[in-house]
């Protein structure tokens, strides 16, 4: 371990007469890695230490001056006054020694500002067409860093930049730099350039990442250099917006090198086709004989990518036969690619639903197998979103997922799991056969885990009303713990299960937050950078807005309306008024039925059945000086509609969102179809007009709120 101050007290020998160049060496070394290490140099220690080192240009020593160099480049942009070392870099690099010249010309440019720019621009020039190739390699890389600081000044050494990459130089490095400088300044010359030289094989990789010249990037895939065709296939795969024609040169030429005797061909071109087979599967289908082949290479990493590939772009018959190669390697692989298998197979998934149990088998095989975290995440994340997409698949993946939970050491998956099994095991036929797994976790895991536990546990016993005495012992139990957030959690649900309410337990254990996560984030901040002895007010955060999830219905309606047919369904299900009421038939959008500005905002949900309509109203309080109680919307039916119960909204308090219910029952035979009933509402305010269509009637409501008492 170095010391700052002890390295900075050595370097004090580099005043002393005559030179050491051995010890001024060493301390220079010890110097440069304690900056590497990310040592704090303060300012006037830096410059005491850069000043007393420009006294080692005295020695002669090859050794000791390169590395002052190298020092003068790291502490350029810490010390003071750097320029004082300007003469002595300028004369070392228009010197006769070719070993100082090349860094010279680096370090000088390192500590040089575009107001001394021009007073070393001869010099640079005359350095980038010199004979000597390290000299005109440095003020090459050199002059591209400049361009950060000066660019019309280096824009004038383009004909120095086009002679030395026209001369008859053998050093490769020398012409990647000429055209990195020339692209940079002076894009036609390139381009000219292009057509009048052949440049080595490394300039031209550099010209094939610019779409523009991609009649030169085609025809380079005809070069006698491995690594140019690569580069070019590379590069027209990767160009945007590129069309299946413009594809298949390249596919072609990377189809060839997977039976190429050099395993770095063979993995570049099946890792290239695997990222093509994202985008475009039908363009790489025509390579799906040669990825086979590949499944027995005895390189792993690149049997992986070949069956991953044909996962993309095989056909549903071939699925089974593939899972069953992949399960003959997938364990001598490293966690990676078993991430790549993962992702490949969730893609798969969504691709053919019906092969969802061959996938499940195989992951739920994968899940016991030893790995790590991002590895253990894929194969979950897999099995959840199975589970969510296909109903046939719940069950089997809701299982493995519970015998996985009884052996995770990753806290986020566990919570995770039980927060699914939480949503989806209430509707599954048997929901008792979950609590076992959840309750163990309560036993014995750690404090988070266990909260997420207790949320589960309360969802099952909103959902369902056989379980609930059960879960009510539970949550007894939890209200033991150790742990503030466990105890909190159980106290509230137990609560809130206890008093057998269907809209609370929506509002407080089915829905969650209704606020607006970010919104959330972003007041909790807030409240934390200006401390206040007022309690953070939940009401000042805005509402999550209905019209994002109405959005995305409009853009995926075929994924959405399942989905949210199922929660409605669930929630009505779980309200006894509700439950003999037979299968949900159809749910409305919603409807506006109050303006934005009015103080009270209502919307209506229509629920059908086979012979009644529930409606829901999804109201909100805009007054912040009034917390509403039993909040009901009264309906003035028609005379062969009859409005059986209405289940009030317990209570509204300020920008809190709240549902209540209203239940009516369809006549049989409606003789007044199509009549309007007498006008009404004007003794009290009007939310709307609520028109409902069904099948051979329509039927006007008369809606208006209705408040049980206005407490302050």
């Amino acid at each position: 371990h170095l010391e700052k101050s002890a390295v900075l007290q050595e370097a004090r020998i580099f005043n002393e007469t005559p030179i050491n160049p051995r010890r001024c060496l060493h301390i220079l070394t010890k110097i440069l890695y304690l900056l590497n290490q990310g040592e704090h140099f303060g300012t006037t220690e830096a410059t005491e230490a850069f000043f007393a080192m420009t006294r080692l240009f005295q020695s002669n020593d090859q050794t000791l001056r390169r590395m002052c160099y190298l020092t003068i480049k790291e502490m350029a942009t810490i010390s003071e006054d750097v320029i004082i070392v300007t003469s002595s870099l300028t004369k070392d690099m228009t010197g006769k020694e070719d070993v100082y010249r090349g860094p010279a010309i680096r370090a000088l440019c390192r500590i040089t500002d575009g107001t001394m720019l021009q007073a070393i621009e001869r010099y640079m020039k005359q350095a980038i067409v010199d004979k000597v190739s390290g000299v005109s390699s440095s003020a090459l890389v050199s002059s591209l860093h400049m361009m950060k600081i000066s660019h019309d000044v280096v824009k004038r050494w383009v004909n120095e930049a086009q002679e030395a990459a026209s001369s008859d130089n053998i050093m490769v490095q020398l012409y990647v730099h000429c055209i990195g400088l020339l692209w940079n300044t002076h894009r036609v010359t390139i381009c000219q350039g292009v057509v009048r030289f052949w440049y080595p094989s490394n300039a031209l990789c550099i010209l094939l990442g610019h779409a523009p010249l991609f009649d030169f990037i085609e025809s380079c895939l005809r070069n006698k250099h491995e690594m140019v065709i690569y580069e070019a296939a590379s590069a027209i795969i990767h160009l945007p917006n590129c069309t299946a024609r413009e594809l298949a040169p390249a596919v072609s030429v990377l189809q060839l090198f997977c039976s190429s005797p050099k395993p770095a061909l063979r993995y570049a071109a099946v890792r290239t086709l695997n990222k093509v087979a994202m985008k475009h599967p039908s363009a790489v289908t025509a390579c799906n004989l040669d990825l086979e082949n590949l499944i027995t290479d005895s390189n792993r990493s690149i049997a992986t990518l070949a069956i991953t590939t044909l996962l993309k772009t095989g056909s549903e018959s071939s699925v089974d036969r593939l899972m069953k190669q992949i399960s003959s390697f997938v364990s001598e692989i490293s966690d990676e690619f078993k991430v790549v298998v993962v992702q490949a197979i969730s893609a798969l998934c969504q691709k053919y639903p019906r092969k969802h149990s061959v996938m499940m088998t195989f992951l739920s095989n994968m899940l016991r197998d030893d790995g790590g975290f991002e590895y253990k995440r894929a194969i979950v994340d897999c099995i959840i979103s199975i589970v969510e997409e296909n109903p046939e698949g719940k069950e089997a993946g809701l299982a493995h997922l519970c015998e996985f939970i009884e052996d995770c050491e990753h806290t986020v998956l566990a919570t995770k799991i039980l927060h699914l099994l939480g949503k989806e095991g209430p509707r599954t036929p048997v929901p008792s056969k979950y609590i076992r797994f959840i309750f163990n976790r309560v036993v014995l895991e750690n404090e988070a885990v266990r909260a997420a536990a207790v949320s589960a546990l309360a969802k099952f016993g909103a959902q369902n009303e056989n379980l609930l005495p059960s879960i009510l012992v539970l949550l007894q139990r939890c209200m033991m713990d150790t742990d503030d957030e466990v105890r909190d959690r159980a106290t509230f649900y137990l609560n809130v299960l206890q008093q057998r309410q269907m809209a609370l337990n929506a509002t407080y254990i089915f829905n969650g937050l209704t606020v607006s996560v970010p919104g959330m984030e972003k007041a909790l901040h807030q409240y934390t950078l200006e401390p206040s002895e007022k309690p953070f007010d939940m009401k000042s955060i805005p509402l999550a807005m209905a019209p994002v999830f109405e959005q995305k219905a409009a853009t995926k309606p075929e994924k959405f309306a399942p989905s949210r047919q199922d929660i409605f369904q669930e929630q009505l299900a779980a309200i006894p008024e509700f439950m003999d009421l037979g299968p949900l038939f159809k749910s409305s959008e919603p409807v506006q039925l109050t303006e934005a500005e009015t103080e009270y905002f209502v919307r209506c949900v229509k629920h059908v059945f086979t012979n009644h309509i529930v409606f829901q109203f999804d109201c909100t309080n805009t007054l912040n000086d009034q917390l509403l109680e039993k909040v009901t919307v009264q309906m003035e039916p028609s005379e062969s509609h009859e409005v059986l119960c209405c289940l009030p909204a317990p209570s509204l308090a300020y920008n809190q969102p709240g549902i209540c219910y209203t239940l009516v029952r369809l006549p049989d035979d409606d003789s007044t179809a199509g009549t309007n009933p007498q006008e009404g509402g004007e003794r009290s305010k009007n939310a709307s007009q609520l028109e409902l269509l069904t099948v051979g009637a329509n039927l006007w409501f008369f809606s208006k709120m209705k408040y049980g008492s206005f407490p302050k």
